[in-house]
């Protein structure tokens, strides 16, 4: 079994009380908090340096995650999501409950549904949906490994997990689509 139990420890008081995490996804290493938490939220875009106005990734555990925070959900998406299995972000129309400044002005939110075992038990332990953002100033490429990760992000936020610091595979973002009444827009592949 992995350790990374004091990781997910920390990152649970951290993001209960209102803080930033970096820590690794399924795709990239993220800047996250609260999803629910708008003050945590506003401190993300200011670390990053990124226009409020721009929208940041949601990822949850599992389906039942996205049905609390959809108003709805056409439920085929979900064997779509299954059937492809590079991580999928999705763009919802109708977000609830979400910290107001990080849904978009149309009302939509994006999520993925996070498989990655210290994201996904991160997740089903503080019981709600993380922002995670690429680790990397806007407009710089997003860091591929921990090592590429700026200084100024490292020391911006609150915790940083050990867990998966020493990769060497470079990962990759997430593809992004937008499902409306069971078509399929394609955003980022």
């Amino acid at each position: 079994m992995i350790d990374f139990e004091k990781d997910i420890e920390a990152c649970l008081q951290v993001l209960r009380n209102g803080g930033l995490i970096l820590y690794p996804t399924d795709t990239v290493w993220g800047i996250g908090c609260d999803a629910t938490n708008a003050e945590a939220v506003a401190k993300v875009y200011a670390l990053k340096q990124r226009p409020d106005e721009k929208a940041m990734i949601v990822l949850v555990a599992e389906e039942n995650d996205v049905l609390k925070y959809v108003a709805s959900v056409d439920l085929a998406l979900f064997d779509y999501l299954q059937e492809h299995p590079k991580p999928t972000t999705v763009i919802y129309e109708g977000a609830i409950g979400f910290a107001d400044n990080l849904v978009a002005e149309d009302g939509s939110i994006a999520i993925r549904i996070c498989g990655e075992p210290f994201c996904r038990q991160l997740l089903k332990r503080f019981r709600k949906p993380l922002v995670s953002t690429s680790a990397n100033i806007s407009g710089l490429p997003p860091a591929k490994i921990f090592a590429e990760i700026n200084d100024e992000i490292k020391r911006g936020v609150d915790y940083v997990v050990s867990y998966r610091q020493d990769d060497t595979v470079a990962a990759a973002p997430s593809s992004i689509i937008k499902w409306d009444n069971g078509g399929l827009q394609v955003i980022r592949p």
